[in-house]
């Protein structure tokens, strides 16, 4: 028994059209913002985007959208895409691991509840984040999960650094294009507790 999880097909042409160095933490945080846009655009999956670069070069290693929608996978999110892309790309599961570069995971908002235990897990050295408030979820519905109250020292407590709010204006825009186009919002029970 096996499954599969893929990237939608126009990700790849983008990846490929990247710039060798991204330099600014605004510069990959733009990048990842504009993959959010497209998987909307190109009805590949929701409006949740994230990557991994080398943390001081800015070289690009793997951005990965959403697919929980494509795959009928509940963990298809984009911060799980992303980080066993990348770990797969590398052949390890530490991205933290003894002769590898720095490096930095940036997300267009703070990672939900699974996500952020695999951030945790990911051997990452830097989390740089559009926002981490309320907003998400009052703009698009989404249920993101009971995110530890401790979250930002738990991230300390394993090293990584914490850089927040970039580009958070530009994140919400795409979260409320999503919420204009009245797509499909996949909360496990459809939200319902019962």
């Amino acid at each position: 028994m096996h499954f599969t999880l893929t990237m939608p097909d126009w990700a790849d042409e983008e990846l490929r059209n990247l710039p060798a160095s991204l330099p600014t933490v605004e510069d990959r945080m733009a990048a990842v913002i504009r993959f959010s846009r497209l998987n909307i655009e190109h009805d590949t999956g929701g409006p949740f985007d994230a990557g991994v670069f080398e943390r001081d070069s800015g070289k690009p290693l793997m951005i990965g959208v959403n697919r929980v929608m494509a795959h009928q996978i509940s963990s298809a999110h984009a911060e799980i895409m992303t980080l066993s892309l990348a770990q797969q790309m590398l052949g390890t599961y530490d991205l933290g691991g003894p002769s590898l570069p720095a490096y930095q995971f940036v997300v267009n908002w703070r990672p939900c509840a699974m996500c952020f235990g695999a951030t945790l897990w990911s051997g990452i050295r830097s989390l740089v984040i559009a926002g981490s408030g309320p907003e998400l979820e009052q703009i698009t519905g989404f249920d993101e999960g009971p995110v530890h109250p401790e979250w930002k020292a738990e991230l300390a407590k394993r090293g990584i650094e914490l850089i927040e709010d970039v580009l958070k204006d530009e994140a919400m825009a795409v979260y409320r294009q999503f919420a204009d186009s009245h797509a499909f919002i996949y909360n496990a029970r459809l939200g319902n507790a019962t």
